[in-house]
Order: C-alpha cells, then structure tokens, then sequence
C-alpha cells in the first residue's frame, strides 16, 4: 500500500511562509509526477502545484504563482512546496498526491492516483 504523508502545515500570518512536505513510503511504485491541491471549507478541492520527475517541469496554479514554489531531489525524495506572501485566501486542508500517467490534465483531481490525509493551512488576517 502507497502513503503519502504531508508535514508542515500550521497557522501564520499573512505575509508569512510556510513550507509542506511530502513523503511517500509502502511499496514501491513509478509515479509520473507528484503534486499538491488544497480545500478550503465549502469548497472543491483545487489544484496547486505540480512537479515531473522526467523533466523536472513545474505547473502552477495562477493563483499561487510567483509565491509558491514546488521541489523536489528525485522521485525517492520529499516533495516540497514553499509557500511564500501567504495570504488568507490560501487558507485550506493541503494535500500531496501522485499520479503514474503523463496523460490527461494537471489540475484533475481525477488524475492523480495516491493522495494523502491532508495538512492544515491556516493564514491569519
């Protein structure tokens, strides 16, 4: 069974930063590409960011673009996402998930195969 397990989250300050971590364990598998959504209460669950191993390439969501930076080592590394000028619209339940096809699009839930249970954002006004 794949886990992917986020760390980091907490409550800051708008202006502030924050950086999540994500570590995956259990058996092994080939992941095409790794990122992170984020749900707000009430919300659906929206796309942030997201990193390919092949290429290093990232994608950013507009609304974090130029603040939040996605990274990783290699795909046996953490993925980390650094969240830079927090603002408390970027308040939310941040997941890490996994996704073994490099078809379909980048902002799917429906795309991404293994996710974790979530990490607590929450940015103070």
């Amino acid at each position: 069974q794949v886990q992917l397990v986020e760390s980091g989250g907490g409550l800051v300050q708008a202006g502030g930063s924050l950086r999540l971590s994500c570590a995956a364990s259990g058996r092994t598998f080939t992941s095409y590409a790794m990122g992170w959504f984020r749900q707000a209460p009430g919300k659906e669950r929206e796309f942030v960011a997201t990193i390919t191993w092949s290429s290093g390439n990232t994608v950013y969501a507009a609304s974090v673009k130029g603040r939040f930076t996605i990274s990783s080592a290699n795909a046996e590394s953490p993925v980390y996402l650094q969240m830079n000028s927090l603002k408390p619209e970027d308040t939310a339940v941040y997941y890490c998930a996994a996704r073994k096809s490099r078809f379909g699009s980048w902002y799917a839930v429906t795309e991404y195969d293994y996710w974790g249970q979530g990490t607590q954002v929450t940015v103070s006004s």
